[in-house]
């Protein structure tokens, strides 16, 4: 597993903000994998159980606020990682109308703070970690290019929006490509991403983890906002594509500083009730209801990203189609639920064999 994204990570110093979190956790293991020096920065984990304390990797584990800039710039000067992976946030939408002043500290001041400690240490390159959600989401057909304007309607997802446009601003004001190796040695890039669904996530007000939580309970799950339609993906297929990035960043390739949409094709793109009835096929105890609130707050009914520019300039494809996708997040749960079993490592391994199987590029080396 060392050789694959060229073998770059192996013996690298790695930053992950937002490690105890779902897509951090996850990442950590892969870089841990790959022979990375891991080190995680990040509040406590946010549920009981969570996939972090599972896993149980031997990494540095530092629990700290993104928004102590003291220490982040300690953390960065003592460690000096040779890439940081900023993907700590407050992710809930709904959250986000219940505390608006939080969410927008944590991911917009968070995010400029993350920022002004990798300028304060010389850090050559950054990957930040946005959402779909950052775009000015007009619910149209089509999905969103890398270009489209970003803003968002609830407090998250503008939240994310300007946390992206913070990205823009630093990378402009402080790290232009124009000027790099005469002014400045860093590369930052911005990651943005659609649904994202895989075993370990517990977090609260997500399809998947209310539909596990309610099987495991004998429960039916309620099913609030069934024709909402989201690109749906395995959590490995973002990582992978964060992870290819960041491998374009370490080898000074100057023209991947900018930002990618990483997400599945029309294929991936179906509804709430949808999911519900493919995860039902791997699981038969699942059941559920159609529960629609007619006073809840706002969130989007469709959204997706077009994902050309990832497609053509990175050579990135997804690996798993929604099938294999639901299959191998509900045999995750599953097994932990029914078994106590994580099969964690297994679905990674055979994840990056899948891709060596299609000749997905980044698999290959």
């Amino acid at each position: 597993m060392q050789n694959i994204f060229s073998g770059i990570y192996k013996n690298k110093t790695v930053l992950v903000t937002g490690h105890t979190g779902f897509k951090g956790s996850w990442l950590v293991l892969w870089l841990k994998e790959m022979g990375a020096n891991v080190v995680g920065y990040s509040l406590e984990a946010p549920t009981t159980p969570n996939h972090i304390g599972l896993l149980d990797l031997n990494i540095v584990s530092i629990i700290g606020d993104i928004r102590d800039l003291n220490k982040l710039n300690s953390v960065m000067n003592e460690y000096k990682p040779d890439i940081v992976f900023h993907l700590a946030a407050q992710p809930l939408v709904r959250l986000s109308y219940e505390n608006p002043i939080d969410t927008y500290e944590t991911n917009v001041l968070g995010t400029l703070k993350v920022l002004e400690a990798c300028r304060n240490n010389s850090i050559t390159s950054i990957v930040n970690i946005t959402s779909d959600k950052a775009y000015e989401n007009k619910e149209w057909v089509w999905g969103y290019r890398e270009n489209d304007p970003l803003g968002g309607y609830d407090p998250y997802s503008s939240s994310k929006g300007c946390a992206d446009i913070l990205v823009n601003s630093f990378r402009n004001s402080y790290y232009n490509i124009k000027d790099y190796k005469k002014t400045h040695n860093t590369l930052i890039a911005s990651c943005r991403a659609g649904n994202v669904i895989g075993g370990g996530d517990w977090a609260k007000d997500r399809l998947i983890t209310d539909i596990m939580v309610s099987v495991s309970q004998n429960n039916k799950v309620r099913i609030r906002n069934p024709k909402a339609i989201r690109p749906w993906q395995h959590v490995f297929e973002p990582l992978s594509g964060y992870l290819l990035v960041g491998q374009k960043l370490l080898e000074e390739k100057v023209e991947f500083s900018d930002a990618w949409n990483f997400g599945p094709g029309d294929e991936g793109s179906i509804t709430v009730e949808q999911v519900v009835k493919n995860v039902k096929k791997h699981w038969d105890k699942i059941d559920y209801e159609i529960n629609i609130d007619p006073n809840a707050l706002h969130e989007a009914n469709l959204l997706k990203l077009d994902c050309s520019k990832v497609h053509i300039l990175l050579n990135w494809n997804n690996v798993w189609d929604s099938y294999t996708t639901f299959e191998m997040t509900v045999k995750w749960y599953k097994e932990f639920y029914e078994n106590n079993n994580i099969t964690t490592s297994e679905n990674l391994i055979k994840y990056i064999q899948d891709a060596k199987d299609k000749g997905v590029q980044w698999a290959m080396r």
